[in-house]
């Protein structure tokens, strides 16, 4: 097969390397190779980026191939087309006479033809006696047999890492939704466990996947989630195990030991939150005695003023309404799931829930599991042992004991804790228990 490696007479088509290589491989074919054109022809689309081809490039080498009467291409045969720019432009779909040349030459570059000009830079083909084609001039397709095992094993390994890449996208999504469902279980069932912590950890690793990266890089975020993964598995099929073993210790809030030090979860006890946030006067019998009507909102925020911050724009909260719009927005800020709030708010009526919402919130630093420590107060509420009254009793408390010990603004919440108590004594058919009483009259927390 004779190659031609010179410029044209004019010097339009300058030589390269590249094609000087491509040349040699062409050369360099064996003689009784036998290759399926249209077999290669995929494999060099599926390789596409690898070899630095263009969409318009492969377009013009699929015209460029049909341009050839046979499908299977040998070794030993002529394997030079030669149609006219407007022939290509028409198989091509259409394009302007530029692009068909920009696109030819990236073509050439990528080795994928070889130019074969004639003495004029015509293409055509020279006959003899016979009609047999002597002579031809045009583009030599021979690389589609010389290369056809390097186009497929490049294209396998397009392939190769177009799977892996749909692997780990599938690895990632599995995981993410694995775990919004467990930590979603772990809040509606009351798993001791600091879930907002947990959400914190998810948020944080999920923040870190661009919206294009290599494998490698989602390889090592599936990684990191699955162990995200294992923790909450681990700490909710350590609950159902404890519950098995001993039900009535599930019931009361005992918590998960985690033997991993850097895990997500605590474990504690909730015994020492309650008393904090209900002041331990709704832990007694004398639930009933304490007042029928309904708190005044501004004792409810003076005890709990951090539900201002929930409000935008920093208005303020004028009236019930607003007030039950910012529990909306503490609750699921605290891990608290819908069907818990559903079911506080069946229970103690909606008011009242969002009262206890603002309580917990107010004190959510000292409280392990928010969703937990609501449905307890919730079961206690649907057998007439929870008033939301005696927590915010002790909030004010609190807050003038904390106001004594800084020494400012003690006068304010004396006040706020005097007016509480004024409400309670002008019940007029009303006979207050002791303890209630030592709760709001002693000067130090109530007990």
């Amino acid at each position: 097969m004779e190659t031609n490696i010179a410029t044209t007479p004019f010097g339009r088509r300058p030589m390269t390397l590249g094609m000087i290589s491509s040349q040699v491989t062409a050369r360099a074919v064996p003689k009784d190779a036998t290759v399926h054109k249209w077999h290669v022809f995929q494999d060099i689309k599926d390789a596409r980026i690898a070899l630095g081809a263009t969409d318009r490039a492969l377009a013009i080498l699929d015209a460029l191939l049909s341009f050839h009467p046979d499908t299977a291409l040998y070794g030993d045969s002529e394997l030079v087309v030669w149609p006219s720019n407007e022939q290509l432009i028409r198989r091509a779909n259409g394009m302007p006479p530029t692009t068909l040349r920009r696109h030819l030459a990236v073509l050439v570059e990528c080795g994928l033809i070889i130019r074969r000009d004639s003495p004029n830079g015509k293409r055509f083909a020279r006959k003899g006696q016979g009609g047999e084609i002597e002579k031809a001039y045009g583009f030599d397709i021979s690389p589609i047999v010389a290369r056809a095992e390097e186009f497929k094993n490049l294209a396998e390994a397009v392939r190769s890492e177009k799977k892996a890449f749909r692997l780990v996208k599938e690895r990632l999504t599995i995981c993410r939704r694995d775990i919004v469902k467990m930590i979603d279980a772990g809040i509606e069932e009351g798993v001791p466990a600091n879930w907002g912590r947990v959400q914190q950890a998810y948020q944080a690793i999920v923040g870190q996947i661009p919206r294009t990266a290599p494998r490698q890089t989602l390889e090592a975020i599936a990684e990191e989630l699955e162990g995200l993964w294992a923790e909450v598995r681990e700490a909710l099929e350590s609950f159902v195990k404890t519950r098995k073993v001993d039900a009535n210790e599930s019931r009361n809030g005992r918590h998960i030991q985690n033997s991993k030090p850097d895990s997500k979860f605590e474990s504690e006890s909730g015994s020492g939150n309650r008393d904090e946030a209900d002041g331990n006067v709704a832990n007694t019998n004398n639930v009933r005695s304490l007042p029928k009507r309904e708190l005044p909102l501004g004792i409810v925020l003076d005890a709990c003023p951090n539900m201002l911050w929930l409000v935008k724009g920093g208005g303020g909260i004028r009236n019930w309404r607003e007030f039950l719009a910012a529990a909306e927005v503490a609750r699921p800020s605290m891990g608290v799931s819908p069907s818990a709030w559903e079911e506080a708010r069946t229970a103690m009526g909606e008011q009242q829930a969002a009262i206890t919402i603002a309580a917990i919130y107010q004190r959510q630093d000292q409280i392990n599991s928010a969703g937990g420590y609501l449905r307890s107060l919730t079961d206690r509420a649907k057998v007439g042992k929870f008033s939301v009254w005696p927590m915010v009793m002790a909030l004010l408390r609190a807050k003038l004991d904390a106001s004594k010990t800084t020494g400012t603004g003690a006068e304010a919440a004396a006040v706020d804790l005097e007016a509480a108590g004024k409400v309670v004594r002008t019940e007029s058919r009303l006979e207050i228990s002791d303890a209630l009483r030592r709760s709001l009259d002693k000067p130090g927390r109530g007990s």
